[in-house]
């Protein structure tokens, strides 16, 4: 794991993935999704791919994997 990340500020940021699938290589968060109780913490986001604009839903932890995801659109 190696980067911290409030998920409550992730809405709208540009991610990188390290290993393209599909020429899919930069993603957007473009949802967060809301638990039912709204106390609970925020465990999913929804990405969706620039190239393509296919979204899927992931865990928002697996973006603090440094050999998957990179910060930013490089």
């Amino acid at each position: 794991m190696g980067v911290k990340l409030n998920p409550r500020k992730l809405l709208l940021s540009k991610w990188t993935a390290l290993q393209p699938q599909n020429k899919e290589k930069h993603f957007l968060v473009v949802r967060l999704l809301q638990p039912e109780d709204p106390q609970a913490p925020i465990t999913e986001v929804e990405l969706e791919a620039v190239y393509s604009r296919r979204s899927r839903i992931i865990p928002w932890k697996t973006l603090t994997d440094a050999e998957r995801w990179r910060q930013g659109w490089h």
